[in-house]
């Protein structure tokens, strides 16, 4: 399949008058198109920082408040959380830049563990999980933008995704642009709630944060219920990961990739543990529990005439969330298809923008058709599971690949002490998640499992019909001229070779010296 897919590439950049190739030929002397580094070190912390702090931490802090039963505990599981994600985050550096493929933990599970069970990865992903968590990002922005002037306005869910989708389809620098911009606000508005926070405990407000009164449980201390606050402290810093998707587009990875978590991780923490002290110098941990919109309640306790700030501030927080989980999803989507998991036209990019424009159309049409269903949490809920399930996966693989591949050359490389203890405690959340909702598990396990058929069929199976494979390459063909995309050049074709070659391939595209890398201004 993969000479069939070439053949309509070439057939293609011919067809277009050889434009596709003579763009990008200047920069490789492959002559091929390739995404371009283009993300640096201050768009790389936009990106996590903006992946991670979406509406959550404006919206509904209140589920860790609830189980933790004190102000107290709450906030040391706000802290254990952040330094377990930064931990995480290590793990996922070594293997950043020990396998610099976009796809992130898809692509380490896929060359560790097989192509099964990195289909495993990409199908839930695919399926649920991003269309989702974009469907529902994209409604909360809606909703909060309309807000403050049309109260009774019924919102248009579908513009933030479209708009979004033309800005990342145009260029991967006014992608990072957004990002940076809108991370840029969500950090200034919760500023001003850290401020206000410190204003309020010069005053003397400060009741709930003294030792005597902050474990002052408002129900009985429960194992169970602290591990599920655990769970939704995990939830709050979701997104930590998203860099990893975007390996191959970042400017000079080996330094890059841990500097932006180093910087972004702590960030985060300080100012989730920060906000949440903010919040409790306003309201009671009842006052909070009661709340949907904890910032919004905030606002009108403290700002007055301009508690319309908070509203505002959650729309930039989500629109930038939008906008951040399209430009890493569809990078997991074009790496899916380079590997041979994906239809190929969702690994081509656009021959003089070079960003992945099948991918992240495909992106945008699934989170649209996710804002058609009505139980969209439900879904979350049952595959939430197995997505942490695979962030353990992807942490055990390091210490996997360092058993398997000991002289590998590994750029960073971390003692084993820090996978083990973030197994630990992912093992500690799974257990306890599977305990107290084993159905909600049990049906995210088989959504999971709905993948098992379709790999075999779709990609382990080769002897496919040739009515069959001569229909998907037309539809290629066409897709391509729609998009106006070829397949990237410094690509050599999906590998279903040993797990050791794939390995070594996966170095190829930044094993170059500086010197001999592409330049960042064309393909």
């Amino acid at each position: 399949s993969s000479a069939r897919v070439q053949h309509y590439n070439n057939k293609y950049i011919a067809a277009s008058g050889g434009d596709a190739g003579s763009e990008s030929g200047k920069e490789s002397g492959e002559g091929g198109v390739a995404l371009k580094k283009e993300i640096g070190l201050v768009s790389a912390c936009g990106i996590i920082v903006g992946n991670i702090i979406g509406s959550g931490i404006f919206v509904s802090p209140k589920g860790v408040m609830e189980n933790a039963s004190s102000v107290g505990l709450a906030l040391i599981v706000w802290i254990v959380t952040g330094i377990i994600t930064a931990i995480g985050a290590l793990c996922y550096a070594e293997l950043g830049v020990t396998i610099p493929k976009s796809g992130g933990d898809y692509s380490y599970v896929k060359d560790i563990f097989g192509g099964l069970a990195g289909f495993l990865r990409l199908w839930i992903a695919v399926l649920v999980i991003y269309p989702t968590n974009q469907a529902v990002i994209a409604l909360t922005f809606s909703n909060y933008v309309l807000q403050p002037l049309f109260p009774t306005c019924f919102p248009r869910r579908t513009d933030c995704a479209f708009l979004l989708t033309w800005v990342n389809c145009s260029s991967v620098r006014w992608a990072t642009r957004v990002q940076d911009i809108f991370t840029a606000g969500k950090l200034l508005a919760l500023a001003l709630i850290i401020i206000m926070g410190i204003v309020q405990i010069c005053k003397g407000e400060y009741y709930w944060l003294e030792p005597a009164h902050a474990f002052e449980s408002f129900q009985e201390y429960d194992v169970g219920l602290i591990a599920l606050a655990f769970l939704q402290g995990s939830f709050a810093y979701g997104g930590w990961n998203f860099l990893n998707y975007v390996t191959e587009e970042l400017v000079d990875p080996y330094v890059n990739l841990p500097r932006a978590i180093f910087i972004s991780i702590p960030l985060v923490t300080f100012v989730y543990v920060f906000a949440n002290i903010a919040y409790v110098t306003a309201m009671s941990p009842q006052e909070l529990l009661a709340s949907n919109a904890v910032a919004v309640t905030f606002g009108e306790k403290l700002l007055g005439v301009m508690s319309w700030i908070m509203p505002i501030s959650v729309a930039l927080s989500t629109f930038g969330g939008v906008n951040g989980s399209l430009f890493t999803s569809s990078r997991l989507f074009f790496a899916g298809a380079r590997e041979g998991h994906l239809p190929s036209l969702l690994a081509m990019i656009h021959v003089k923008r070079c960003t992945p424009i099948p991918a992240l159309l495909f992106t945008c049409l699934s989170t649209l058709l996710m804002l058609c269903t009505s139980d969209m949490y439900t879904l979350i809920n049952y595959v939430g599971f197995i997505n942490y399930l695979f962030y353990g996966v992807t942490v055990a693989g390091q210490i996997v690949l360092r058993i398997k591949a000991p002289d590998m050359h590994r750029p960073i490389r971390i003692s084993l002490v820090w996978p083990v203890i973030y197994l630990l405690f992912w093992a500690f959340l799974l257990i306890f998640s599977l305990y107290s909702e084993p159905i909600v598990c049990g049906l995210g396990m088989a959504i999971m499992l709905t993948g098992v058929p379709v790999y075999f069929l779709g990609v382990y199976w080769d002897n496919k019909p040739e009515c069959f494979n001569s229909f998907v390459a037309k539809m290629t063909y066409l897709g391509q001229k729609f998009c106006v995309v070829v397949y990237p050049g410094e690509t050599k074709g999906a590998g279903n070779g040993e797990e050791g070659e794939e390995l070594k391939e996966s170095q190829a595209p930044l094993s170059q010296d500086d010197g001999e890398t592409r330049k960042s201004a064309d393909c």
